[in-house]
């Protein structure tokens, strides 16, 4: 069966294309309007390019072929925010802040979960060069008010820091295996694995392991957070930035998960997944990610978001379908041509039928152009 897709692998129909292509320009319009500059990243790159630095989480996830023409590796970009920070660093060379975004296919070789596809659209925001939690509050609200604007509620925000795990392994001088595993159990949250795997650490850094999958709730969290984690300057801060976010957002539907790990090699502060109602997975991802540019020439603190649009589609509200116009064939008749013209040039949907075609297959037309009287009009499609 040669029609066959592979798994994880869908078609966009045109009633889910249309959706997602009018999500596309809403979205990036809402971000063009607040400064964030669109940009269009290759599909292809060289992997030592799309896995250096900020990418090498990606390497698993991303598919691998040759080149004909170098015979070096390539790889299908699986993720668009190593392309960003690549254009950020290397090729923009600004000095100040800039603000990019980005909307294009993005392929797995795994799906990320039940729910999601190997083939995304991937839509995001990023902002370069500020370092300060002001940033991080701009990309938040930035995703905030993008689900607003497509009218899909937020059931929570979860915030974490990747900065506070990484203090307690650092001070408890663990080794690279050790932190590698720890980090997979509080992935998982799997509890009695990490006290088997945290008995020969040091106290106070092994009771504060364990407490991190016991920290998350509500904003109040980070109180219990200061109470029970050792005193470390990174902690503090990180725990500071945190409550920093949260104060100034009070509009916003902040949790705290100081066990949420994702993307731990690849972020270096704030990360946050935002949820919607009924629905298991985070919709929406992103973090701080400082020093993405490195190997590109130039370390820039970065902090930014990416989404699914073919995930969102599925999740908006679809909103009132738009219909077209049925009108006859033109053929040399120059009035009709010149009202379908017109028509079209409003922004209406024209379907111009063919010389004996009685209906219209394709968009859904609820008026029809008529002649009354030696003029054009619309009417409405009376439906049987």
């Amino acid at each position: 069966m040669n029609w066959l897709l592979p798994e994880y692998i869908a078609d966009a129909l045109p009633s889910e294309a249309a959706r997602i292509e009018t999500l596309r320009r809403n979205l990036l319009d809402h971000f063009r309007v607040r400064g964030f500059e669109y940009v269009m990243p290759p599909m292809l790159e060289y992997l030592d390019s799309l896995l250096t630095g900020a990418g090498q989480d990606l390497n698993l996830r991303t598919f691998k072929l040759v080149d004909q023409l170098s015979g070096r590796t390539m790889g299908v970009r699986a993720d668009m925010t190593p392309q960003a920070a690549r254009i950020d660093a290397h090729l923009l060379n600004h000095q100040g802040v800039t603000r990019l975004c980005y909307c294009g296919s993005t392929l797995h070789t795994l799906p990320a979960n039940v729910s999601a596809g190997r083939e995304q659209v991937q839509l995001g925001a990023e902002l370069y060069g500020y370092a300060g939690v002001e940033a991080d509050l701009e990309i938040v609200r930035l995703m905030a008010t993008a689900f607003d604007r497509v009218k899909l509620p937020l059931a929570r925000i979860d915030l974490g820091h990747v900065g506070i795990f990484r203090a307690l392994v650092e001070a408890a001088g663990l080794p690279g295996d050790a932190e590698a595993e720890l980090l997979a159990l509080l992935r998982d949250k799997d509890v009695p694995g990490l006290t088997e795997a945290t008995a020969a650490v040091p106290s106070p850094y092994r009771e504060a392991l364990l407490a991190l999958p016991t920290l998350y709730g509500g904003p109040e969290t980070v109180d219990r957070a200061v109470a029970c984690l050792p005193d470390l300057p990174a902690i503090r801060a990180a725990l500071e930035q945190l409550r920093h976010l949260i104060s100034s957002a009070p509009e916003l539907p902040f949790s705290i998960d100081l066990a949420d790990l994702r993307g731990y090699h690849y972020h270096n502060g704030i990360v946050f997944a935002a949820y919607c109602p009924g629905f298991p997975a985070a919709i929406a991802l992103g973090g701080r990610y400082d020093g993405a540019g490195k190997a590109f020439g130039r370390a820039r603190p970065a902090t930014g978001f990416s989404l699914d649009l073919r995930q969102l589609a599925q999740l908006a509200p679809a909103g009132k379908p738009v219909r077209g116009v049925l009108a006859p064939y033109a053929g040399a008749d120059k009035l009709l041509a010149s009202h379908i013209a017109a028509l079209r040039e409003h922004g209406e949907t024209v379907v111009e039928l063919l010389p004996g075609e009685t209906a219209c297959e394709g968009p859904s037309c609820d008026r029809k152009l008529v002649q009354v009287g030696g003029r054009w009009i619309i009417e409405a499609i009376q439906e049987d």
